[in-house]
């Protein structure tokens, strides 16, 4: 009953769990108001009982928080999510996603392929500047020293492999697509991404999601 799968991944931001769940994230460059409905009652099930938050928020990437705003897919999908079943919260906007806002946070996939490497090159350069700017004086060096354990659970939240690949929903398995680059530590969390699909019934929750 899927019309079309949606590539997925987990976001950091700050809410209290750390993180939320963002997609499609490259499957549909091209989208209908169905396919992000769809898109979002899949996030649903999957936050729900994978990521383990209770009645997930759920928001819809637009170019304002006001409703009304947004392209032709926007203003078309938001009647949709507000009448269905979901706990639907709104527009959010791209400095939105890392403020906690919502737990699920939908768009088509052009926008969300955009919205993912954005922040893997902002999050390169940021890296790269605070590095050379320690390492620019001895004072700083010492302060960096001092900070390492801090940079280090920093850089844990925001590594791709921590988390694994994305999961693949709407087709009829379980898929978690790993990143080109993936080591052992990406491939092991993948699998273990996989088995928690597996044992909280991800499949069967999104089938009566759609039903």
């Amino acid at each position: 009953g899927i019309k079309r799968p949606a590539l997925s991944t987990i976001f950091p931001n700050n809410s209290p769990q750390g993180f939320c769940f963002l997609l499609d994230i490259g499957a549909n460059a091209d989208c209908k108001p169905e396919y992000l409905l769809q898109f979002a009652i899949m996030g649903s099930a999957y936050a729900e009982r994978v990521m383990g938050i209770p009645n997930p928020r759920v928001a819809i990437v637009s170019n304002g928080e006001e409703e009304g705003k947004g392209n032709q897919l926007v203003q078309e999908t938001v009647p949709l999510l507000k009448a269905s079943t979901l706990n639907f919260v709104g527009n959010a906007e791209g400095k939105d996603l890392a403020r906690g806002i919502a737990d699920v946070i939908v768009t088509d996939g052009f926008t969300g392929n955009v919205i993912i490497k954005l922040t893997e090159g902002v999050a390169r350069f940021i890296k790269d500047m605070i590095r050379e700017e320690i390492t620019s004086h001895n004072l700083t060096k010492v302060g960096g020293l001092l900070a390492k354990p801090a940079f280090d659970a920093v850089g844990r939240r925001t590594d791709y492999r921590e988390y694994g690949g994305a999961p693949l929903l709407g087709v009829d398995g379980v898929v978690i697509v790993g990143h080109g680059r993936s080591d052992d530590l990406a491939i092991r969390n993948s699998i273990r991404m996989a088995a928690q699909t597996v044992e909280n019934g991800v499949l069967e929750a999104i089938k009566q999601g759609i039903a």
